[in-house]
């Protein structure tokens, strides 16, 4: 692998005490370039804009996906991932749904390894401080054709953050508008599938509400995610989720949730839930929690939902399931005790 340096460090002139989620990026990325049936070229540069033709195949048909990922340092200085190999494999399934072709496990987790430890100094001690991680592959090539492209890049860029929220959201569940419909590419992370929501996002957020729980496409009754998080219902003393499907994201933070609560004796039910179960359950007085799970976020609390023209408030309660479950997974992942899974991956100590 090619390593450039930079000769201009912005390290020390960033302020960590005032960074906005996404809009500071650390003094490198890694590239690598697809053409003639293979990936060729790692590198580690310096942060820079990209040249990019007007006629790029992304830029037209959408050839993109991403990950999300964050890096964390305990407070003897080392730097830490959080079950990195999951995010390799669904970045593997994301692409083969858009046609792209299928990136080298040893090129994913060799460039992470290499990129944070070279901007290690970026990624701060504490909790709450993290590195966020943005790898992304797109098609690069130069035709307009409506085909998938014939070249692509490989990028990873980094940005320190804070907590995304800051406190618990308000949530609008979908009526009209759809996240994804069976069949569809709804279950990869690709690019077009966030652009989509912004739209039915910003109208939510006109009423006062943070976010939307989408529902099924079919008839806007089945609850599957939370704007860009897997979202769990606590009624009673059971915990509830929507199972994966071509139309839900299989994230990471979710399946380590699940695995963390069973192992905490917390009931799990894996199962379709309905806005009207919902709405049931609040007015039995046992809809205790509900939360949404994901990279950026973690675990977040939602204090209320609305749903056709009414909003619904949840009481706050003490020793709930989301802060015990976020309590938990923040400790495995600033290596604050003992990781019985092994999601935790030390950089520079990662096996490629």
């Amino acid at each position: 692998m090619r390593i450039e340096k930079t000769s201009t460090s912005r390290l020390e002139s960033t302020d960590f005490n005032n960074l906005k989620f996404g809009e500071i990026f650390t003094d490198h990325m890694f590239v690598c370039d697809y053409e003639d049936g293979k990936w060729d070229d790692p590198r580690i540069i310096p942060y820079k804009p990209i040249e990019i033709e007007p006629s790029a195949n992304v830029l037209h048909y959408g050839q993109a996906v991403f990950e999300g990922m964050k890096a964390y340092k305990d407070d003897l200085g080392k730097v830490w991932l959080f079950r990195p190999t999951e995010n390799y494999k669904r970045i593997t399934i994301s692409s083969e749904r858009l046609a792209m072709p299928e990136l080298g496990e040893n090129i994913f987790l060799s460039a992470l390894n290499e990129l944070l430890t070279l901007d290690k100094g970026w990624v701060k001690p504490g909790i709450g401080n993290s590195v966020y991680i943005r790898p992304f592959i797109f098609g690069s090539e130069h035709c307009i054709a409506a085909a998938p492209s014939n070249k692509y890049k490989f990028m990873i860029i980094l940005s320190p953050v804070q907590s995304y929220y800051t406190g618990s959201i308000k949530v609008l569940v979908a009526e009209k508008y759809s996240r994804a419909a069976s069949g569809g590419v709804g279950y990869a992370k690709a690019a077009g599938n966030y652009g989509s929501q912004f739209y039915p996002t910003s109208l939510a957020q006109r009423q006062g509400y943070d976010q939307i729980i989408w529902t099924d496409s079919k008839n806007h009754k089945l609850l599957e995610e939370a704007g860009t998080m897997n979202i769990f219902f606590r009624i009673d003393n059971t915990l509830i989720t929507a199972p994966t499907t071509d139309t839900i994201l299989d994230g990471i933070t979710r399946k380590s949730i699940i695995k963390i609560a069973e192992d905490n004796n917390i009931n799990v039910e894996v199962r379709h839930i309905s806005i009207d179960e919902v709405i049931e359950a609040h007015s039995k007085g046992i809809l205790n929690e509900i939360f949404g799970s994901g990279t950026a976020v973690l675990v977040s609390e939602i204090s209320s939902f609305g749903y056709k023209g009414k909003n619904y408030n949840l009481k706050k309660i003490e020793d709930s399931y989301a802060a015990t479950l976020k309590s938990i997974i923040t400790k495995i992942q600033y290596n604050l005790t003992p990781d019985p899974y092994g999601w935790r991956s030390e950089v520079s100590a990662i096996k490629v």
